[in-house]
């Protein structure tokens, strides 16, 4: 799944649109059901921000337009008239760019931005922290982590990289975990996202690298699902050893 810093990457892309009336096409029949093209072409398009997982593109007369890309999805930013196969969700053409969606499963007009928690950016802040702290103190903090209402942007891989750096297993307990473990792993979170936003290619210590050995310690790296959603979890059990995950039923 794409995350925060991707995003970030994608609003910055999509800057070349802001400002102009833009046309707009949805070629994908499943959006074209939503009837998008015809709300919003030869709008102004405002401004672009990142909430979370979350894209939103502003557009003049109030209408707010949230784009979320789930595993798949991708935004593109081309010279105008660039050749294309297939059928992409969404295409926002400017003047001399446009902006394309690829396997956008979730294209909707808002009224608002949801409410999640905050963004990478504050998440060392007390009160972020304390939002850990009003969620059921016996959720794994790994599951914890991808909670967009408790904090937004995260995703599995800076997961999995922050917990390892703060040697921090994803397996234990909210409750075992002290405040300044959780604003260490936060703050490496937001450390990592705003260097691959600035182009920086992160080095993955445990992400993937499951059977293969530790920089660190040297211990084999472990993974298994983790939470409803079964994501991935990757740790080390030689410097992450505290906490260990449910035996398999």
């Amino acid at each position: 799944m794409p995350e925060g810093d991707s995003l970030h990457r994608a609003a910055a892309r999509l800057q070349v649109l802001v400002g102009q009336k833009v046309e707009v096409e949805t070629p994908h029949p499943r959006a074209a059901a939503k009837r998008l093209a015809e709300r919003l072409d030869r709008r102004t398009l405002e401004r672009v921000e990142v909430k979370g997982k979350n894209l939103y593109l502003f557009f003049a007369g109030g209408l707010v337009l949230r784009s979320h890309l789930r595993m798949n999805g991708r935004w593109r930013v081309e010279p105008r008239g660039t050749a294309r196969t297939g059928k992409p969700w969404l295409v926002l053409r400017g003047d001399e760019h446009e902006a394309v969606q690829w396997n956008g499963p979730i294209l909707e007009l808002v009224t608002s931005c949801h409410k999640l928690g905050p963004a990478p950016d504050i998440v060392t802040e007390e009160p972020a922290v304390a939002r850990f702290r009003s969620t059921d103190q016996s959720r794994a903090v790994g599951d914890a982590l991808l909670d967009q209402r408790i904090v937004a942007g995260i995703g599995n891989m800076w997961k999995a990289e922050a917990l390892w750096e703060a040697r921090v297993s994803p397996w234990r307990r909210l409750a075992d975990v002290s405040d300044d473990e959780l604003a260490a792993v936060l703050a490496t979170a937001h450390r990592a996202m705003q260097a691959s936003v600035e182009g920086t290619r992160p080095l993955r210590h445990v992400y993937r690298r499951a059977g293969r050995a530790c920089h660190r310690c040297g211990a084999v790296i472990r993974s298994a699902p983790q939470g409803e959603h079964a994501r991935t979890a990757y740790w080390c059990p030689g410097c992450q050893a505290e906490g260990e995950p449910p035996p398999a039923s």
